[in-house]
């Protein structure tokens, strides 16, 4: 089988060769190879020496960007293309590492493993697949014989099999070692469920500051400095700026909505006629790119996966029966029903988005193509304000953080924020006009400061008013402390009638709840698990108010109810700890690891080699 697996290589080595001949084309039409310092060759990154060199990097980026694209069925955003992009380098160094460890620790496949494994645990796209279910349920006999097939080999299944089996299963050897150490004794399984499973209810008052920042006392610059060095890591901040932005709307009418209602409708008469095939038109008109390749198919799914107007209108249907005009937030849908089993559904549709009619795209394209002309990617700020003023569009003042959506008026505006922080050369400058399914958008950089830990004189505002309100804490503790010792010999809401204060009153919380007035996981929470019931704390201090309570109620966990689930929740627990444990294995490899990211060094280049062409 093994030999079948190889045998079929040659496809899949063939699919590789012409993806890099067009990642290579790519390269060079793109000005890298041209218009900079930056060849094939040149190091994008490295991994305890290990290279990563352009070629690799762009022909693994392309082939990623190319999936994206068919599943989204559109050209990615900027935020997409960098989200995609910082997923493929973190998986392209993460192996790196992942196969160095396996060298330093002889871990190996044997070809017996391949086979085993490709026999016993399909993937699960395989186990999804229409063709090997029986009765609504995947059939590993059906799969078996499948893998012995001609077919299989001739597609490259087997050889796509044996590389995916010759990654994953050094990974699960691996892991395995990582978390094989992995134990949970039933006094921390009891403490676990005790957190969630103890209550408690308390009265309370407490003080706060009256001022927003707490106090006017002064603060010297000595405190204010070693504030500063010991708290570094938390004052490090986003990069911040501010854009202008125009937008023009690409508005979708209501008889643009009947018209494609109108289309759909004439699809469902050609098909019931027998004029064309479902499937054929799925292929050549449905906009649901992942699924028209496969002629419309959704596979066999469970209720509730899709949008709730298509879930119902799809298990509505009888096997072999098509919908009419299903309206969804994607468009219009023509369902299909091929089969029926339960709660499980296999499933064919044709999707048509709601658009702009010809003429309405026309006159919305005209005035982009205008404002792009005028100033997209100008220099000048002047040229950005003049092309709004010339195509009547409003300028917009939005603000931006790094690594963060750019919302307006509610609503997400892709693309501007990476360019921004990823893109934009200079203050001024204007964005390449930017392009998606319900408008047009033309951004101006107006301002920008730069992320990261702030200089000490950047911080001392923000620093001066902490130190201040940790100070208006401390001088409201005198006071807490004469109440909370007059409460003793009296009682709480006593006290606070004497002192024209307010005793509050929280519901029932475990250890892990959110208490209202309180906060969460806090030393008040941890209070009222720890005092004796009807006993008045002394003041307890939080990080914006201190507290003095009294612990009203307290009810402990059954025990035996505890007993009955220790197995489950310690399976549960267990998986859970392996997990983390190999995220952290993980974490720690590329901690410890000599990493040089040369991305954002290639990428000036090429903006410098652009600017200069």
């Amino acid at each position: 089988m093994l030999q079948q697996m190889r045998g079929g290589a040659k496809y899949i080595w063939l699919a590789i060769f012409v993806f890099f001949v067009v990642g290579f084309l790519l390269y060079q039409t793109s000005g890298l190879s041209t218009r900079s310092a930056n060849t094939t060759s040149t190091v994008v990154a490295s991994v305890n020496g290990e290279k990563i060199v352009l070629a690799t990097w762009q022909a693994q980026l392309s082939r990623r960007e190319q999936e994206a694209q068919q599943r989204a069925g559109r050209a990615l955003t900027l935020d997409e293309q960098k989200r995609l992009e910082q997923e493929t380098f973190d998986e392209m160094v993460q192996q790196i590492l992942l196969d160095q460890e396996f060298k330093k620790r002889g871990i190996r496949v044997a070809d017996k493993e391949i086979i085993d494994a490709a026999q016993t645990s399909p993937p699960p796209e395989l186990m999804q697949a229409p063709e090997l279910q029986t009765d609504g349920h995947f059939d590993i006999e059906k799969y078996q014989r499948y893998l012995s097939s001609p077919m299989a080999k001739s597609q490259g299944l087997l050889a796509g099999l044996e590389q995916m089996y010759r990654t994953e299963i050094p990974r699960e050897k691996l892991f395995n070692q990582v978390a094989t150490s992995v134990f949970v004794s039933d006094a921390q399984l009891w403490n676990l469920w005790r957190d969630t499973h103890d209550s408690a209810q308390i009265s309370f008052t407490f003080w706060q500051p009256n001022a927003p920042s707490g106090s006017s006392a002064p603060v010297s610059d000595a405190d204010i400095k070693a504030y500063y060095d010991a708290h570094k890591t938390d004052l490090t901040r986003k990069g911040h700026a501010m854009v202008s932005l125009v937008v023009i709307p690409r508005a979708v009418t209501a008889a643009d909505s009947a018209a494609v209602r109108t289309h759909i409708l004439a699809i469902r008469d050609s098909v019931t006629s027998g004029k064309a095939k479902f499937e054929d038109i799925a292929k050549g008109e449905s906009q649901d790119s992942a699924s028209a390749v496969q002629g419309g198919s959704l596979g066999t799914v469970a209720r509730g996966q899709f949008v709730p107007s298509f879930d119902s209108a799809a298990f509505a249907l009888k096997p072999g029966e098509m919908s009419g005009a299903v309206r969804t937030p994607f468009g219009y849908h023509l369902i299909r029903v091929d089969a029926k089993k339960g709660d499980s559904i296999t499933v064919r549709h044709i999707l048509l988005k709601i658009q702009q009619s010809d003429s309405a795209a026309a006159r919305t394209n005209a005035r982009a193509d205008s404002l792009e002309k005028m100033a997209g990617q100008a220099d000048l700020p002047a040229a950005f304000d003049k092309a709004a003023a010339t195509l009547g569009l409003a300028v917009l003042h939005v603000p931006v953080t790094e690594d963060q959506p750019v919302i307006m008026n509610g609503q997400e505006v892709p693309s501007v924020g990476t360019w921004v922080f990823s893109g934009a050369a200079s203050v001024g400058e204007s964005s390449e006009l930017f392009e998606v399914d319900d408008a047009y958008y033309l951004a101006r950089l107006d301002s920008l400061t730069p992320g990261g830990v702030p200089t000490l004189a950047q911080a001392t505002p923000s620093i001066r008013l902490v130190l201040q309100r940790q100070a208006a804490l401390k001088a409201l503790q005198p006071a807490a402390a004469a109440f909370a010792t007059a409460a003793a010999a009296t009682s709480l809401e006593a006290e606070a009638t004497a002192t024209h204060g307010h005793v509050a009153k929280s519901p029932e919380f475990t250890r892990t709840s959110f208490v209202p007035d309180v906060g969460r996981m806090n030393e008040v929470i941890g209070a009222a698990f720890a005092l004796p019931v009807g006993v008045v704390s002394q003041p307890i201090m939080t990080r914006d108010a201190i507290f003095v309570i009294r612990v009203d109620k307290r009810v402990v966990a059954d025990r035996a109810t505890w007993e009955k689930q220790k197995d489950a929740q310690r399976q549960q627990i267990v998986q859970a700890l392996r997990q983390q444990a190999v995220r952290d294995f993980i974490d720690d490899l590329k901690t410890t690891a000599k990493i040089t990211d040369h991305r954002k060094e290639i990428e000036a280049a090429n903006r410098k080699a652009a600017a200069a062409a």
